[in-house]
């Protein structure tokens, strides 16, 4: 399958092979390896992805994979799709190390980060909590230490990345600030 043809692109095409013929193999054979084009047309059940700069022989080779029922996608091609997979995997993973980064602060660390986050001073920490700025010091410190953090400004970005603190720089209640 090619993807630009005149009259239909090979994404349609290949959605109305299969959806007549759902035993039928479609490989696309291109120079467009984009995102719209690679995952546009897999979503449409191709099940092959090659790229025009491949030798002949592994042309003949695909088409043989791929009818006896084998995925195959050109190395630049699967390099993309596992890129892709392996960033989806870090975003549906992302709860559970929020979880795991919360618990080991303690309740005051938490509060004292969704602070840090919202943009407040050592100074404001301290009023807003009845704390002295030593004693907030010791907490900022304490919450960078275990979150392996090297500044004030990753820690205001994890901060909002764990939930702590809204896109409004405002504490989230019950998300560990006050």
């Amino acid at each position: 399958m090619d993807l630009r043809m005149p009259r239909m692109d090979g994404i349609e095409a290949t959605r109305r092979i299969l959806d007549r013929q759902p035993s039928a193999r479609v490989v696309v054979l291109t120079t467009f390896a984009d995102d719209v084009n690679v995952y546009g047309v897999l979503g449409a059940g191709a099940i092959g992805y090659l790229v025009k700069d491949g030798a002949p022989e592994e042309l003949v080779d695909a088409v043989r994979r791929a009818a006896r029922g084998e995925a195959l996608l050109a190395p630049p091609v699967l390099a993309r799709v596992l890129r892709r997979a392996l960033a989806a995997h870090d975003r549906e993973r992302e709860p559970d190390r929020s979880a795991a980064a919360l618990r080991l602060l303690s309740a005051r660390e938490r509060e004292v980060l969704a602070l840090v986050g919202a943009g407040l001073s050592n100074a404001e920490i301290g009023a807003r909590l009845h704390l002295g700025v030593t004693t907030v010091k010791t907490h900022v410190s304490g919450a960078m230490e275990k979150l392996a953090l090297r500044n004030r400004v990753q820690a205001a970005v994890l901060a909002h990345r764990l939930g702590l603190v809204d896109d409004d720089f405002n504490p989230v209640p019950g998300a560990g600030g006050p």
